[in-house]
């Protein structure tokens, strides 16, 4: 009798529960989009606020005619109200279309999707080491804790956690003189076999990712370590050790497990501002992404690029943001049942 009143109960509240799923999703959904549209006010109004004219510097060292400043100016369009650009900037969005940037005369959509992929080679090779490095860390300095292995490597990571990536990465270059490329992606000389190639980015890449690594491991590995702390004392794992466990066991099969989800959810939050926060990194290494393409388009300024830049930056943090909330309620049974 009881367990027909259980099931009953269970099959009542499940479409309660696809309807709270539904709305937890439409709510998360349109408060991105409202945030993405945020980015893209904000964005374009702090681009024209920026000191210079792109047309002044545009045809610096040129002869230029008063009339030829004036052409220049309608064809880029920045002769117009404000209020007007930033309609047609909303237009071309909503179309697909990023605009033409002023140094390159080249679509921004096309040079995005060029720079794009040596940021993902970076960031995503970097997030890994880091999330491995880290976790392995916190899980140990969490289990021996107060002892030297865990003040030590508490000290490291705070120390690199705080630490500008610009200044490491200059650190780094002076350090490693020679030993490594201090700038680009690939070598001219290097043959167009795709194991040299491979060995050559491979070789190019390690400055920069070390760079970013030592920045970001750090959050990984205090956040795993605080979680794991916080298992430490639960009662599942008091009865996990009277049931005659080894205290490695312990830790991998209960303990871990259990205070990976804030890390878990850790890494989709940082993954996006990890791609947004290369800009320095690849300047110091002169790495051909997204990065140096906006240290690039500061210089002019060059408006389009620079809102293009920014909106697929923005958007990245705000998606991954959008995954971690979805994948937290997924995880987390506690928060799934609310």
């Amino acid at each position: 009798m009881t367990n027909a009143v259980s099931t009953a109960a269970a099959e009542l509240d499940e479409p309660r529960r696809g309807t709270g799923t539904a709305r937890f999703l439409l709510g998360k959904l349109g408060g991105a989009a409202g945030s993405l549209l945020l980015v893209v006010a904000l964005g374009f109004l702090l681009f024209r606020m920026i000191p210079g004219d792109p047309v002044t510097t545009l045809t610096r060292d040129r002869p230029t005619s008063p009339d030829q400043l004036a052409q220049l100016r309608a064809r880029l369009g920045v002769d117009k109200p404000l209020y007007q650009q930033f309609l047609d900037y909303l237009s071309g969005l909503l179309h697909g279309d990023l605009g033409t940037s002023y140094g390159y005369n080249r679509p921004v959509s096309a040079l995005i999707g060029e720079r794009l992929g040596p940021t993902l080679l970076l960031v995503g090779t970097a997030t890994v080491l880091a999330v491995a490095l880290g976790l392995w860390l916190g899980v140990r300095a969490a289990w021996r804790r107060g002892s030297p292995f865990d003040r030590t490597q508490t000290g490291i990571a705070l120390t690199l956690w705080s630490m500008p990536q610009f200044w490491l990465g200059l650190l780094l270059l002076i350090a490693t003189q020679g030993a490594f490329p201090s700038g680009g992606m690939r070598s001219p000389a290097t043959p167009p076999e795709f194991l040299p190639q491979l060995l050559d980015v491979a070789h190019h890449l390690v400055l920069p990712c070390v760079t970013l690594l030592a920045v970001i491991y750090a959050q990984y590995m205090l956040v795993m370590r605080s979680s794991l702390l916080g298992e430490m004392n639960a009662d599942y794992l008091t009865t996990a050790r009277a049931k005659g466990l080894r205290e490695d066991l312990v830790r991998r099969r209960h303990a871990v497990p259990n205070a990976l989800l804030p890390t878990v959810t850790l890494v989709f939050l940082q993954f996006g501002l990890v791609v947004s926060g290369t800009v320095t990194v690849e300047t110091v290494f002169s790495w051909p992404g997204l990065g140096l393409l906006t240290y690039e388009a500061l210089r002019v300024p060059d408006l389009p690029l620079l809102q293009g830049v920014f909106v697929v930056m923005a958007g990245s943090v705000i998606v991954m943001n959008l995954i971690a909330e979805v994948l937290y309620r997924v995880l987390d049974p506690r928060v799934r049942a609310q």
